[in-house]
């Protein structure tokens, strides 16, 4: 091993161990979903994308965002997955802009992880009844007195149970939050989606500043979501318009990392106390692992100090 070399393999080391840490629990680690990513250009050399199919009334600039509706009136746009999201654990992060000059404004724009895929119907630019989840950031206040609108809420839909637009799918929420400024905001505008199964559902949302995650809702026990289910985005204008953009989706599959030590006992989120020791003894082994590899590199170099000196010593006795 060359000394030169050392550093940079320590820090490649180093890199490697904190990029698997995720979401404040050491013990969740996770891997990137290239087959449900999207970012700029969106687009292959052949002017397709090979993992997302688009519809509607979709613009795609390649220099800056997917735009599911223009800020023009009755339009309808959308982009799905072209494979399912069989990760039994996830994590989806979204850049997206909602935009417009005017001061009445709508519709809104969803994300689904749903059975159905590039279906076009009346719920945010989606097929109603669908089977899956749905989170709709609605701009537009139809009939919810009391709430703050933009309104960002989730519904799970169980292929039979209609949204109903009249009263802003109060019937069917199953959590939600107000996100006032989250229109024409003067920084990235991002949601993360967080899914475990049979244990969390959270939703945090990024508009007043930038790495600023405001919580939505953290909610246990959500309701399965189907084994096929695809993951899309669509948007909506009716009377009132508005620019609703996809700039980037980063998708993450999430998992236990291994429990060094023989213990039986299983992390899960909110157990945090266990979880972040094990992780932090995992890192002193890590870190004990390099200190070893750099003592013996010191202790080979000095054996081999001492024997050129003492090759030295031996020819100028000879002589």
């Amino acid at each position: 091993m060359r000394w030169s070399s050392f550093p940079a393999a320590l820090v490649a080391a180093l890199a490697w161990t904190t990029n698997a840490q995720s979401n404040g629990n050491e013990n969740i680690k996770s891997v990137s979903l290239r087959t449900h990513t999207l970012v700029q250009p969106y687009l292959d050399s052949d002017m397709a994308s090979r993992w997302f199919d688009f519809g509607g009334d979709t613009v795609i600039r390649t220099d800056s965002h997917v735009r599911l509706t223009s800020d023009r009136p009755s339009q309808s746009g959308w982009v799905f997955s072209r494979v399912p999201l069989t990760a039994t654990n996830w994590e989806v992060e979204v850049e997206f802009k909602v935009s417009g000059r005017n001061q009445l404004y709508g519709d809104g724009f969803a994300m689904w992880v749903t059975r159905q895929r590039g279906v076009q119907g009346n719920v945010f630019g989606h097929t109603d009844n669908f089977e899956g989840l749905g989170v709709f950031v609605d701009t537009y206040k139809n009939n919810r007195p009391g709430v703050v609108f933009p309104y960002v809420m989730a519904m799970f839909g169980d292929g039979q149970t209609s949204y109903d637009k009249n009263n802003d799918g109060k019937a069917s929420e199953f959590a939600g939050c107000s996100a006032r400024g989250i229109r024409n905001a003067n920084q990235p505008t991002k949601l993360r989606l967080t899914y475990f199964q049979d244990k969390q559902l959270k939703l945090e949302l990024q508009y007043k500043n930038e790495n600023d995650w405001q919580l939505c809702f953290d909610a246990d026990s959500p309701p399965a979501i189907p084994n096929i289910a695809y993951l899309g985005f669509s948007a909506e204008t009716g009377e009132l318009s508005d620019n609703h953009d996809i700039v980037s989706v980063r998708a993450k599959n999430l998992y236990n990392s291994p429990v060094v030590g023989g213990s039986n006992s299983k992390s899960t989120p909110g157990n945090k106390t266990k979880s972040t020791s094990r992780a932090k003894q995992g890192g002193g082994g890590w870190m004990w692992f390099l200190a070893k590899i750099v003592l013996f590199c010191m202790v080979v170099g000095g054996a081999y100090a001492g024997w050129v000196a003492y090759r030295s010593r031996s020819k100028s006795h000879r002589f």
